[in-house]
């Protein structure tokens, strides 16, 4: 039993120049679409993650109320749940698997969107991490269509920081034994262990270890923590998936397409929505002096950190409740205030 549809997009050329055949796109949406179709919100899913990882935010009384809203949860490419290494039969499955970029994701994204159920306008876009990565395509590729925006410790374009954050992470999971021409042929447990380790240290800041708020997750100790909240979970998911989402990480550009051919200003420049850019001021890869640079090139945008010491981990806190508080009411406000 699932608990989502299955979107059937056929064969589609992706940004790479490869054909994936038989494309499936994995979605769940919540709350009733109103008669006029104005009430529509999209909410990307970050790294590694399906939809039911982030449903904690929507429910009646948050920003993302399924008793106002009609939420649309597309799951990314390469997750498991939409096409993806782990459920793309031969020639394309594990390490054949072609590339798909945050392009090729928010592209049939607005299929779904306008061909499947008919929207023609997003109250919201909004994401956390990879899901704030598509956030900001969905608002730049459809200015038109977008009227509100917020990305979540997130970006538009991959720092060279952040590259090298994720080739410490790669190096750590493609070093176990189980790696062999360019794919796993076993689940690699030693080497989603060391990803594992090798996360944690950057998605939490120095000073949550400092004040050892890893006692708020439940743990008892602080390898407590590291192996049941690092350890298990990653262990839980497909390693080849896992790859896939670093090569697309990796490759963000909101403006490496045919719309914009590279021009990082125009992209941003061409944002109409609303927006509310958030990044935690302790993230260790996706970084306030990024985001800030960004809003400068953005009309209609506000810079908002979120004040806490949970690193990356600030955006999605499903742990502490004054962290999601402070997003949640950002969120809110943002909706609550007309589109212009």
């Amino acid at each position: 039993m699932t608990d989502h549809k299955l979107l059937e997009l056929g064969n589609i050329v992706l940004q790479s120049g490869m054909t994936f055949r038989g494309a499936k796109l994995a979605y769940k949406t919540y709350g009733a679409l109103n008669a006029d179709k104005s009430n529509a919100i999209v909410f990307n899913t970050p790294f590694g993650a399906h939809h039911t990882d982030i449903e904690f935010w929507i429910k009646p009384g948050l920003a993302l109320d399924p008793d106002k809203y009609f939420i649309i949860i597309p799951n990314m490419f390469g997750n498991g749940l939409s096409s993806s290494p782990s459920n793309t039969p031969s020639p394309f499955d594990k390490g054949r698997y072609p590339h798909f970029t945050q392009y090729d994701n928010v592209t049939m994204q607005h299929r779904l969107v306008t061909a499947e159920l008919g929207i023609r306008k997003l109250l919201l876009a909004v994401g956390w991490s990879m899901g704030g990565q598509q956030a900001y395509h969905w608002a730049a590729l459809f200015p038109e269509m977008v009227e509100r925006m917020v990305c979540v410790c997130g970006a538009a374009k991959i720092s060279p920081h952040n590259f090298v954050f994720l080739e410490g992470v790669k190096a750590a999971l493609t070093a176990d034994a189980a790696y062999r021409d360019g794919w796993f042929h076993e689940h690699p447990v030693r080497g989603l262990r060391a990803m594992g380790r090798v996360y944690a240290g950057w998605a939490l800041s120095q000073s949550f270890y400092r004040e050892e708020l890893w006692r708020q997750t439940g743990a008892s100790s602080l390898e407590d923590f590291l192996v049941v909240g690092w350890e298990g979970n990653f262990l839980r998911r497909d390693a080849n998936n896992m790859l896939a989402h670093i090569w697309t990480w990796q490759h963000c550009d909101v403006s490496n397409n045919e719309v914009y051919k590279g021009d990082f200003a125009a992209a941003l420049g061409a944002i109409k929505a609303r927006a509310i850019i958030m990044p935690g001021e302790t993230d260790l890869y996706f970084q306030v002096a990024d985001n800030a640079a960004e809003v400068k090139l953005m009309a209609n945008a506000e810079l908002r950190p979120i004040p806490s010491i949970w690193g990356h981990r600030a955006g999605n806190n499903n742990v502490n409740q004054t962290d999601f508080r402070f997003v949640n009411d950002a969120i809110k406000q943002l909706l609550e205030r007309p589109a212009d």
